[in-house]
């Protein structure tokens, strides 16, 4: 193995032991994860989600395709955790749990701590072309989040282009 594929591997443990925190049960959220590629994990510890519809994400990055979306969304809100299910159409970008608190977008959600969130296991990413749910923007390491005034940022000026090109 590569120096930089131990490096890779060496993070996505470190990221999936601190995502698992988070779970009721450890070994069954590891389980999911190698049996589903996701697991279900509690929102309001450590962490918590903005769920954002897919159609305001591909108009903020002007493209559909994985790669530019994810280029977009690592510069628009600063290598802050993000990943999608494709299935359901959302992106999750994780934050602070106490974004909540203030936290006011229409056409999103923050997750409080009653919400149980399914969580693509580290390393499933947009190259996983079968994947239900897979990261976008994948954690740098434990705790790497978003940043919710930058969420917020793309959302409304998002809101603000599609209303502009909507006029004319």
């Amino acid at each position: 193995m590569t120096t930089a594929g131990a490096l890779v591997q060496a993070r996505d443990r470190a990221v999936s032991n601190w995502l698992l925190a988070a779970a009721d049960n450890r070994d069954r959220a590891q389980r999911e994860w190698n049996d589903r590629g996701v697991a279900l994990l509690r929102c309001g510890g450590a962490f918590t989600a903005i769920r954002v519809p897919a159609s305001l994400i591909t108009a903020a990055a002007g493209s559909e395709e994985r790669v530019r979306v994810s280029v977009y969304l690592s510069a628009a809100l600063h290598r802050g955790s993000v990943f999608v299910d494709q299935t359901a159409g959302w992106y999750y970008c994780l934050v602070p749990s106490k974004a909540c608190d203030s936290w006011r977008e229409p056409e999103t959600e923050c997750f409080g701590d009653d919400h149980y969130l399914g969580v693509p296991c580290p390393g499933i990413d947009f190259r996983h072309p079968r994947a239900r749910s897979c990261w976008v923007v994948p954690m740098d390491g434990p705790a790497d989040l978003c940043n919710p005034d930058a969420i917020s940022q793309l959302v409304y000026v998002t809101r603000k282009k599609t209303a502009e090109a909507g006029a004319r």
